[in-house]
């Protein structure tokens, strides 16, 4: 069976050495190169071409996320995991729209690593535990939040009332504010639900039950 080509790439030569020692033991994987930032991580791959490249993100030079976009873009069959030891949502999306497979966190295990170069050798997505486990909760905090929960009362109280058909005016008057006021609360209430017209928004309000079809 053909080993996984490995290249590791940061700009601290002992970790590099550190973790080509760490993988020696593992059969099926094989360290054929190492660079010190990105710009000679672009240049080695060409030379080694590995199957797997292990990607710090700070470096001088050129920053992993480049090199990763670069070395994708040269030869898309390389995977790229990306090493940090940050667990924020921000580094993560950032890898993967530069192209990475995954990202793991320095401070995780041995085993953790060589998963994760297993995974991308197969075509799939890794990520850390921890890193997972930030990016699963934002999605569910998004997807389960209803947007007219960010509302105020008070653009709620617009929302209807705009969505009654009242004029701008009218509803100032009943609100007992400035029409500038009005128009502020009810610029809000559409970037916070998305909606860019009237007759959306009164659609929005329908379906949400705020206001019946014969009011």
């Amino acid at each position: 069976m053909s080993k996984i080509r490995v290249m590791i790439v940061d700009d601290h030569t002992i970790l590099r050495e550190g973790i080509a020692s760490l993988l020696a033991p593992n059969d099926d994987i094989e360290v054929v190169g190492q660079a010190g930032d990105g710009r000679e991580a672009v240049e080695k791959a060409r030379e080694v071409v590995p199957d797997v490249v292990l990607m710090d993100i700070a470096m001088p030079l050129m920053d992993g996320l480049e090199a990763t976009q670069r070395i994708r873009a040269e030869n898309p069959s390389v995977k790229i995991i990306i090493l940090t030891q940050y667990e924020r949502k921000d580094y993560v999306l950032s890898s993967l729209k530069a192209g990475a497979s995954g990202c793991v966190l320095k401070k995780g295990m041995v085993s953790e690593l060589v998963s994760a170069i297993r995974a991308a050798h197969s075509d799939e997505v890794f990520l850390h535990p921890s890193i997972a486990k930030i990016m699963i909760e934002d999605y569910l905090r998004h997807v389960q939040q209803d947007p007219y929960d960010r509302l105020t009362r008070r653009e709620r109280e617009v929302l209807k009332l705009v969505a009654e058909g009242r004029a701008n005016r009218e509803v100032a008057e009943l609100l007992g504010v400035s029409v500038k006021t009005v128009l502020g609360h009810r610029t809000n209430v559409m970037e916070k639900l998305d909606i860019h017209n009237r007759t959306d928004l009164i659609k929005y309000a329908i379906r949400s039950g705020l206001i019946s079809v014969d009011s």
